[in-house]
Order: C-alpha cells, then sequence, then structure tokens
C-alpha cells in the first residue's frame, strides 16, 4: 500500500515538476514571442492604437489610417489602391502586411531607431503614439504614365534616374486593391483574399520585381558590352547570314523574317545591333564564351539580389551552359531570365558612365511635425563582381552610341522624341504561352526605363508594342 503511494506522490511531483518548467517557459523564455504573436487579440489592438504614418508620393497619402469609433482605432486606406499597391502592398488584420507597408513597418509605427525618444517622450505625457511619413522618390506624372500607356496588358513598368538610383516608376498589371483586405470585417478580408490568391492572372504578383522573363534581344546589351570590354570595336565585321550555324547541334538560329541583316557580305557590329541580328550576336556569344558572357551579365547584377527595399528575385544567368545554350542565351532565350527592374538597372549603368547606382524608392521618413528624420543616400551597388562598375566610361560611352542608333533608325523607332537624346534596345522573346515584348533605353541622362509586355499579339514586337510606352513614360518624366 505504502508502495503504491509512493508512486502516486512520484508521478505528481513529477508532473508538478513538468508544469513548473512549462510556466517558466512561457513567462521567460517565450514571453516576447507569446506577447507579440500576430493572433494575440491584445497586440491586433495595440497596433491599430497607432496613428500609422502615410506614404505619400508627391504631396499627396497613397496610404493613410484615418480613425474609427471601434475597437479597432484606425482603418488604412488606399486612395489610388491599384496604382501603386505592388508598392504600398497591404496592412491587413487577417494577413498582417505587404510591401512597403511591411518593409518599412518601423517608421510607419514610429518604431524605428532613430524616434525611440521622440515615442518615450509620448508615452510619458500621454499623448497618442503617431507614426512617421514615408516620403516615396516616385514621381505621380510617370507613375501615371506607366499605367496608362500599359492600358490594361499583362506587364511592367520600371522608370528609374540613372545617377540617383530613385525609382520614379515601378508599375505591374495585373493589379490589385488593397483596401479589400485592409479593412476590419475579417470574413469579407478572407473572402478577398481567396479571390486574388485562386485568381488565374496572378495579381498579388509584382511582376516588376518578382517574375523573371527571358529578356529577348534586349540582353544584346550585355553581349555587345562583354566584345566592346574584351577589345571588339563597333566597326568590326561579321558574315551576314541567314542563318547561323551553331556548333554540335543541328538547331540553327535565324534572324527575325528568316532574312539577312543587311546585303548578305558582311555587317559591322554596330549596325547588327540596330537592326537587332540574331545570326551576329549568337555567333558572338558563341566565340566568347558562357563564362565571359557570365561574367558581364554579373557585373550588371545578374545572380545577385539587387540590394531594394522590397523583396527582389535575381535575375539568372548560368556560365556552364554548352554551345548551343551559349548561342540561345545570347540572343536573350533558352537559359537566362531577368526583371524589368534588372534590366531597367542595366540601362541606367549605361546612361551613367558604367556605374550601377542602388535603387531606392524611399526618399525621406519625416516625422509627425514634418521634420526630416532620415534621408536616402546615393550609393554604388558593390555586391557586384565589379564593385558597382558594370563596364568602363569608354565601354558605356559606346554602348551609349549603339542604343542611340537602334532609336534613331532601327528597330525602336517608335520611342524617339522630339528634341531629346533618346537610345533604346527592343527585344522579342518567345515563349512556349506566346511572345513577351521589351524596350530597354533611356533619354538623355534623365530617365532609364524597362518596359515588359507578356502574352502579346503575335504580330507585335519590342518595337511596335514596347517602344511607345516606354517613349509616354520617358516624356511624362522629361515634363517633371
Amino acid at each position: 500500500m505504502n508502495r503504491n503511494i509512493a508512486h502516486i506522490g512520484t508521478v505528481l511531483l513529477g508532473l508538478f515538476a513538468l508544469l513548473f518548467v512549462n510556466l517558466n517557459v512561457l513567462t521567460l523564455v517565450r514571453s516576447d514571442e507569446l506577447a507579440n504573436h500576430p493572433a494575440n487579440r491584445r497586440v491586433i489592438i495595440r497596433e491599430y492604437a497607432i496613428a500609422r504614418g502615410p506614404i505619400v508620393v508627391g504631396e499627396h497619402a497613397i496610404a493613410y489610417s484615418q480613425p474609427t469609433s471601434g475597437e479597432l482605432r484606425y482603418l488604412r486606406t488606399y486612395p489610388e489602391a491599384t496604382r501603386y499597391a505592388h508598392l504600398t502592398g497591404y496592412y491587413s488584420v487577417v494577413l498582417q502586411r505587404s510591401g512597403l507597408e511591411a518593409a518599412v513597418n518601423d517608421d510607419l509605427t514610429g518604431r524605428s531607431t532613430e524616434v525611440v525618444a521622440q515615442n518615450l517622450s509620448e508615452l510619458l505625457v500621454g499623448d497618442d503614439q503617431a507614426g512617421n511619413a514615408v516620403v516615396l522618390t516616385i514621381d505621380p506624372a510617370v507613375q501615371q504614365a506607366a499605367e496608362t500607356a500599359l492600358a490594361g496588358r499583362e506587364g511592367a513598368i520600371v522608370a528609374i534616374e540613372p545617377t540617383s538610383g530613385a525609382v520614379l516608376a515601378s508599375y505591374a498589371n495585373p493589379t490589385f486593391d488593397p483596401n479589400r483586405v485592409s479593412g476590419h470585417d475579417t470574413e469579407e478580408i478572407q473572402r478577398a483574399w481567396q479571390q486574388l490568391h485562386d485568381a488565374d492572372d496572378q495579381p498579388l504578383i509584382d511582376r516588376t520585381r518578382q517574375e523573371l522573363y527571358p529578356p529577348g534581344s534586349t540582353f544584346k546589351i550585355v553581349v555587345a558590352a562583354a566584345a566592346l570590354e574584351s577589345g571588339t570595336t563597333p566597326d568590326e565585321e561579321f558574315p551576314d547570314e541567314r542563318f547561323f550555324d551553331v556548333p554540335q547541334t543541328t538547331a540553327n538560329i535565324r534572324n527575325f523574317g528568316g532574312g539577312l541583316c543587311a546585303d548578305g557580305t558582311t555587317i559591322r557590329l554596330d549596325d547588327a545591333f540596330r537592326v537587332s541580328c540574331n545570326t551576329v550576336f549568337a555567333r558572338l556569344g558563341v566565340d566568347l564564351g558562357a563564362e565571359t558572357l557570365a561574367a558581364q551579365a554579373e557585373r550588371f547584377g545578374f545572380n545577385h539580389t539587387i540590394p531594394y527595399v522590397l523583396d527582389t528575385v535575381p535575375s539568372d544567368f548560368p556560365d556552364d551552359l554548352d554551345v548551343p545554350s551559349t548561342a540561345q542565351s545570347a540572343i536573350g532565350q533558352r537559359d537566362v531570365r531577368a526583371t524589368p527592374m534588372q534590366m531597367a538597372m542595366i540601362a541606367a549603368a549605361i546612361a551613367n558612365d558604367g556605374i550601377l547606382v542602388v535603387p531606392h524608392v524611399v526618399q525621406t521618413v519625416r516625422d509627425p511635425e514634418g521634420g526630416r528624420v532620415r534621408a536616402a543616400e546615393v550609393a554604388r551597388w558593390t555586391g557586384t563582381p565589379g564593385d558597382g562598375r558594370a563596364v568602363s566610361a569608354r565601354t558605356a560611352a559606346q554602348l551609349r552610341d549603339l542604343m542611340v542608333r537602334v532609336v534613331q533608325s532601327g528597330t525602336g523607332t517608335r520611342a524617339q522624341i522630339d528634341g531629346v537624346e533618346v537610345g533604346g534596345k527592343t527585344g522579342t522573346a518567345q515563349t512556349g504561352a506566346g511572345s513577351i515584348a521589351w524596350f530597354v533605353g533611356f533619354a538623355e541622362r534623365d530617365i532609364a526605363v524597362a518596359v515588359v509586355i507578356v502574352d502579346t499579339d503575335p504580330a507585335d514586337t519590342g518595337g511596335s508594342a514596347a517602344a511607345p510606352v516606354a517613349r509616354a513614360v520617358m516624356e511624362a518624366a522629361r515634363g517633371r
């Protein structure tokens, strides 16, 4: 009998010990985790008691918090919802945060280290905590021009100021309305989220930075850069062929339309670039080799994550390609993939004497009284193999001349702007689902732009579909 009581006592003591340990784990080890868990209602109420700061473009808030009479004291509102959705993201009682609402949350809630003293003083005197205003580099006229010119087609547009890295426009379509998931009705939020999540056109994906596309002939900028850096000159001549007999395969590479690029004898590199001659650039890619092309692509930022406030998928160029894959990749097909953000940065580097500048979309952070908390700084992208130098200043000047010729009398004439030096490169990539039209270029040194339009009409090309869109965006930027 005594033995049984002893066993029961031992078991009870063990259970009490486990309970003691669990309580200590909860109170000491996991207290912060549990207190700040998103599902904790007290955390939600506390966060929604903050007058979250606005996200500002120009002189207008594109995201702001308005007071309510409910338990959640503020409602996040997006007045130009679809135009800026992929930038602002959403602030949701169910889904938490995305986009800039997530990336600069500490600024918007007044929790950034620069304003800790401000927040402490407000708590001591009993004032409500207020967040800071986040002012963007986006130019509202350029952003609107991007939205209007894309005209509801699937695609993306990025515009960057080459010398500073300021993002002037970043627009992708399909887009979505963040107001639908940022209300206080949890059932409505869940219904809206399910519709957005299940939509075939995937409106939640920001195609400027989260989608990779074959760049088509716009990648010939990188191939030309590699050739010029290796000692090739713009006037060097190559065979003008109807097709390039690719070594190690029977799958030859032909020009667009199947014809010659010149008179059937020879063609200079600058003219081959101007008319986007596939046979020349496939040959050039094979001559240079996959490692050289990959090295040049990496100096422009391929295979590296762009240091941007919003997460960006790295563009890709493998360095272990066989000869046939190298030939195809040299004309922007096969194994090469790029984001519009990456291609805009290539154009920006060329306009900026070969220097890659870190892109930024947050211009300043301001406290509730309007005082500046911090401002963006211009910086080289030193995470690339060239420490921010994509090509030499000499090569950059040669590439600018090549790209200007494309717009003056080549495949990109529909990007011309009267009285403005515009340079660019068109591209039309073929995929299993259809074609993708590209234009990558610059206007003077004021703006660099990348335009991609997906699943275009089979008759469309980068020159006919994407170049006019780029022109509209560049014109808006020049009118600033």
